[in-house]
Parts: C-alpha cells; sequence; structure tokens
C-alpha cells in the first residue's frame, strides 16, 4: 500500500517520524538528546535564511548591517556545528557578492 503525502510544503516538524523508542535507558537518554540537537540546528539555519532573505531585501545603510549580522550568524552557527564550515563561507562569499551588486 502506498502512503499519500499532503501537497505542497511540509513543515520540518511535521517531516520526523519517531523510531521505535528504545529499551535501554543510556539510549533513551540519546534520543531525547538528538531530539533537543536537531530542534537547535533547525533553528540555526533558520535564521541564517532569514537574514539572508533580509540582506536582499535590504537596500540603502540597511544593507552593510544586514550583511554585518548575516556574517556573524554564519559564523556562529558553523563553530556551533549546525552549519558546515565550508557551507558557512559560501553563503558568506554570496552575501558578499549580493553586497558589491547593493553598493
Amino acid at each position: 500500500m502506498r502512503a499519500v503525502f499532503p501537497a505542497g510544503p511540509v513543515s520540518p516538524a511535521r517531516c520526523y517520524h519517531p523510531p521505535a523508542l528504545p529499551n535501554i535507558k543510556q539510549q533513551e537518554k540519546r534520543v531525547r538528546q538528538a531530539s533537543r540537537q536537531r530542534l537547535e540546528n533547525l533553528r540555526w539555519k533558520s535564521t541564517a535564511k532569514t537574514l539572508m532573505r533580509r540582506l536582499k531585501e535590504a537596500d540603502g545603510k540597511d544593507v552593510e548591517t544586514a550583511h554585518r549580522d548575516l556574517v556573524s550568524w554564519l559564523d556562529k552557527a558553523a563553530s556551533h556545528g549546525a552549519l558546515h564550515k565550508n557551507t558557512a563561507a559560501r553563503r558568506k562569499a554570496q552575501a558578499a557578492k549580493l553586497l558589491t551588486g547593493k553598493k
């Protein structure tokens, strides 16, 4: 039997299907930790996307501020492990290209 998926975008919270719960105490703890870490990583990534969108929409003096905020956030996200360092570097390069285009 085929599963029927809803049409359109699906929120990340709905994409997660919890596995069968473990019987071992340490594994129960790892499931709780992984859940918290997944949500925290989602927060870092989502905010990075929002800041990139704000940079694209910014104009005038707001461009410099938006760029500075984005670069700072990407560096923090990479240092926390939410984004790979090369991903952060690539997004910073894209932001710099946007910045030079808006000047």
